[in-house]
Protein backbone atom coordinates (compact mmCIF):
# COMPACT_ATOMS: atom_id res chain seq x y z
CA UNK A 1 0.00 0.00 0.00
CA UNK A 2 2.82 2.37 0.94
CA UNK A 3 4.65 1.55 -2.29
CA UNK A 4 1.51 2.33 -4.28
CA UNK A 5 1.06 5.66 -2.52
CA UNK A 6 4.73 6.52 -3.02
CA UNK A 7 4.52 5.71 -6.73
CA UNK A 8 1.42 7.87 -7.08
CA UNK A 9 3.15 10.75 -5.25
CA UNK A 10 6.21 10.52 -7.50
CA UNK A 11 3.99 10.47 -10.57
CA UNK A 12 2.22 13.63 -9.43
CA UNK A 13 5.55 15.34 -8.87
CA UNK A 14 6.70 14.35 -12.34
CA UNK A 15 3.51 15.65 -13.97
CA UNK A 16 3.83 18.91 -12.06
CA UNK A 17 7.20 19.69 -13.62
CA UNK A 18 7.04 22.23 -16.47
CA UNK A 19 7.92 20.88 -19.89
CA UNK A 20 9.45 24.15 -21.02
CA UNK A 21 12.34 25.94 -19.35
CA UNK A 22 14.85 28.60 -20.30
CA UNK A 23 13.92 32.04 -21.55
CA UNK A 24 10.71 33.58 -22.84
CA UNK A 25 11.48 36.54 -25.09
CA UNK A 26 8.88 39.23 -25.81
CA UNK A 27 9.60 41.38 -28.87
CA UNK A 28 7.03 44.14 -29.12
CA UNK A 29 6.29 47.83 -29.24
CA UNK A 30 5.12 50.37 -26.66
CA UNK A 31 2.09 48.28 -25.64
CA UNK A 32 4.36 45.52 -24.37
CA UNK A 33 7.05 47.95 -23.22
CA UNK A 34 4.53 49.42 -20.76
CA UNK A 35 4.41 52.95 -22.16
CA UNK A 36 3.00 55.38 -19.60
CA UNK A 37 2.91 52.78 -16.82
CA UNK A 38 4.85 52.41 -13.60
CA UNK A 39 7.43 49.64 -13.36
CA UNK A 40 5.93 46.15 -13.02
CA UNK A 41 2.43 47.25 -14.07
CA UNK A 42 2.66 46.01 -17.66
CA UNK A 43 1.18 42.75 -18.90
CA UNK A 44 4.66 41.24 -19.45
CA UNK A 45 5.49 41.82 -15.79
CA UNK A 46 2.15 40.30 -14.82
CA UNK A 47 3.00 37.30 -16.99
CA UNK A 48 6.33 36.90 -15.22
CA UNK A 49 4.52 36.94 -11.87
CA UNK A 50 2.03 34.31 -13.04
CA UNK A 51 4.73 31.99 -14.34
CA UNK A 52 6.66 32.23 -11.09
CA UNK A 53 3.48 31.66 -9.10
CA UNK A 54 2.80 28.48 -11.05
CA UNK A 55 6.34 27.21 -10.68
CA UNK A 56 7.12 27.52 -14.39
CA UNK A 57 10.85 28.05 -14.74
CA UNK A 58 11.02 30.57 -17.53
CA UNK A 59 13.04 33.75 -17.38
CA UNK A 60 10.99 36.49 -19.02
CA UNK A 61 12.99 38.99 -21.09
CA UNK A 62 11.02 41.98 -22.34
CA UNK A 63 12.81 43.33 -25.41
CA UNK A 64 9.92 45.60 -26.40
CA UNK A 65 10.62 49.27 -27.13
CA UNK A 66 8.43 52.29 -27.75
CA UNK A 67 7.71 53.08 -31.40
CA UNK A 68 9.00 49.73 -32.67
CA UNK A 69 7.97 48.56 -36.13
CA UNK A 70 8.21 45.13 -37.68
CA UNK A 71 11.29 46.29 -39.60
CA UNK A 72 12.96 47.38 -36.39
CA UNK A 73 12.02 44.15 -34.65
CA UNK A 74 13.42 42.09 -37.51
CA UNK A 75 16.68 44.05 -37.43
CA UNK A 76 17.09 43.57 -33.67
CA UNK A 77 16.00 39.94 -33.49
CA UNK A 78 19.23 38.11 -34.49
CA UNK A 79 21.19 39.73 -31.65
CA UNK A 80 18.37 39.02 -29.18
CA UNK A 81 18.22 35.37 -30.21
CA UNK A 82 21.98 35.00 -29.95
CA UNK A 83 22.09 36.63 -26.52
CA UNK A 84 19.11 34.98 -24.85
CA UNK A 85 18.70 31.66 -26.70
CA UNK A 86 14.95 31.71 -25.95
CA UNK A 87 12.78 28.64 -25.75
CA UNK A 88 9.74 30.74 -26.64
CA UNK A 89 9.33 34.04 -28.51
CA UNK A 90 6.22 36.22 -28.33
CA UNK A 91 6.00 38.65 -31.25
CA UNK A 92 3.78 41.70 -30.68
CA UNK A 93 4.44 44.02 -33.60
CA UNK A 94 2.60 45.69 -36.44
CA UNK A 95 0.62 48.42 -34.74
CA UNK A 96 3.11 51.13 -35.64
CA UNK A 97 3.38 49.78 -39.18
CA UNK A 98 -0.36 50.21 -39.55
CA UNK A 99 -0.52 53.64 -37.94
CA UNK A 100 2.13 54.80 -40.42
CA UNK A 101 0.23 53.33 -43.34
CA UNK A 102 3.00 50.95 -44.35
CA UNK A 103 2.11 48.18 -46.84
CA UNK A 104 0.61 45.06 -45.25
CA UNK A 105 2.79 42.96 -47.55
CA UNK A 106 5.90 44.44 -45.95
CA UNK A 107 4.53 43.69 -42.49
CA UNK A 108 3.83 40.11 -43.50
CA UNK A 109 7.32 39.63 -44.90
CA UNK A 110 8.96 41.05 -41.78
CA UNK A 111 6.88 38.96 -39.38
CA UNK A 112 7.41 35.83 -41.47
CA UNK A 113 11.16 36.38 -41.32
CA UNK A 114 11.02 36.88 -37.55
CA UNK A 115 9.07 33.64 -37.13
CA UNK A 116 11.51 31.76 -39.35
CA UNK A 117 14.58 33.14 -37.55
CA UNK A 118 13.12 32.22 -34.15
CA UNK A 119 12.23 28.71 -35.26
CA UNK A 120 15.71 28.18 -36.72
CA UNK A 121 17.04 28.81 -33.22
CA UNK A 122 14.68 26.12 -31.91
CA UNK A 123 12.23 28.52 -30.26
CA UNK A 124 8.47 28.18 -30.19
CA UNK A 125 6.66 31.29 -31.46
CA UNK A 126 3.42 32.95 -30.39
CA UNK A 127 2.08 35.71 -32.65
CA UNK A 128 -0.11 38.47 -31.22
CA UNK A 129 -2.49 39.90 -33.81
CA UNK A 130 -3.38 43.57 -34.10
CA UNK A 131 -6.22 45.49 -35.73
CA UNK A 132 -6.56 49.10 -36.83
CA UNK A 133 -9.37 51.57 -36.15
CA UNK A 134 -11.92 51.89 -38.96
CA UNK A 135 -10.85 55.40 -39.95
CA UNK A 136 -7.97 53.85 -41.91
CA UNK A 137 -10.47 52.53 -44.44
CA UNK A 138 -12.00 49.08 -44.81
CA UNK A 139 -9.66 47.91 -47.57
CA UNK A 140 -6.50 48.71 -45.61
CA UNK A 141 -7.72 47.53 -42.21
CA UNK A 142 -8.95 44.22 -43.62
CA UNK A 143 -5.67 43.61 -45.46
CA UNK A 144 -3.77 44.49 -42.28
CA UNK A 145 -5.78 42.09 -40.12
CA UNK A 146 -5.37 39.27 -42.65
CA UNK A 147 -1.60 39.44 -42.30
CA UNK A 148 -1.76 37.70 -38.93
CA UNK A 149 -4.28 35.01 -39.80
CA UNK A 150 -2.49 34.25 -43.07
CA UNK A 151 0.83 33.96 -41.28
CA UNK A 152 -0.60 31.66 -38.63
CA UNK A 153 -1.97 29.36 -41.32
CA UNK A 154 1.23 29.43 -43.40
CA UNK A 155 3.64 28.88 -40.52
CA UNK A 156 1.50 26.88 -38.10
CA UNK A 157 2.32 29.17 -35.17
CA UNK A 158 -0.36 29.86 -32.54
CA UNK A 159 -2.11 33.21 -32.91
CA UNK A 160 -3.94 35.56 -30.59
CA UNK A 161 -6.42 37.00 -33.09
CA UNK A 162 -6.61 40.47 -31.51
CA UNK A 163 -4.25 41.30 -28.67
CA UNK A 164 -6.35 44.31 -27.60
CA UNK A 165 -9.63 42.38 -27.47
CA UNK A 166 -11.98 43.93 -24.86
CA UNK A 167 -9.46 46.75 -24.35
CA UNK A 168 -9.21 48.75 -27.57
CA UNK A 169 -11.98 51.31 -27.92
CA UNK A 170 -12.80 51.15 -24.19
CA UNK A 171 -12.10 54.67 -22.83
CA UNK A 172 -11.88 53.48 -19.22
CA UNK A 173 -9.06 51.10 -20.19
CA UNK A 174 -7.06 53.48 -22.36
CA UNK A 175 -4.64 56.28 -21.57
CA UNK A 176 -5.48 59.85 -22.55
CA UNK A 177 -3.92 59.39 -26.00
CA UNK A 178 -6.52 56.74 -26.86
CA UNK A 179 -3.77 54.46 -28.18
CA UNK A 180 -2.04 52.91 -25.20
CA UNK A 181 -3.82 50.73 -22.62
CA UNK A 182 -3.70 51.98 -19.04
CA UNK A 183 -2.82 50.05 -15.89
CA UNK A 184 -6.38 48.76 -15.47
CA UNK A 185 -6.17 47.10 -18.89
CA UNK A 186 -3.00 45.11 -18.28
CA UNK A 187 -4.63 42.09 -16.58
CA UNK A 188 -7.02 41.79 -19.55
CA UNK A 189 -4.12 41.86 -21.99
CA UNK A 190 -2.56 38.96 -20.09
CA UNK A 191 -5.85 37.07 -20.17
CA UNK A 192 -5.99 37.60 -23.94
CA UNK A 193 -2.57 36.00 -24.32
CA UNK A 194 -2.79 33.25 -21.71
CA UNK A 195 -5.12 30.73 -23.46
CA UNK A 196 -2.78 30.55 -26.47
CA UNK A 197 0.40 30.65 -24.41
CA UNK A 198 -0.46 28.10 -21.73
CA UNK A 199 -0.43 25.00 -24.01
CA UNK A 200 3.03 26.03 -25.23
CA UNK A 201 4.56 25.91 -21.76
Amino acid sequence: MRVCLLARYLLLLLLAQPALGGTLLVVGDSISAGFGLDTQQGWVDLLDERLKGQGIELEVVNASINGETSSGGLARLPALLAEHQPALVIIELGGNDGLRGQPPQQLQQNLAAMIADSQKQGAKVLLLGMQLPPNYGARYTEAFARVYSDLAIATGVPLVDFFLQDVGGQPQLMQADGIHPNARAQPQLLENVWPALKPML
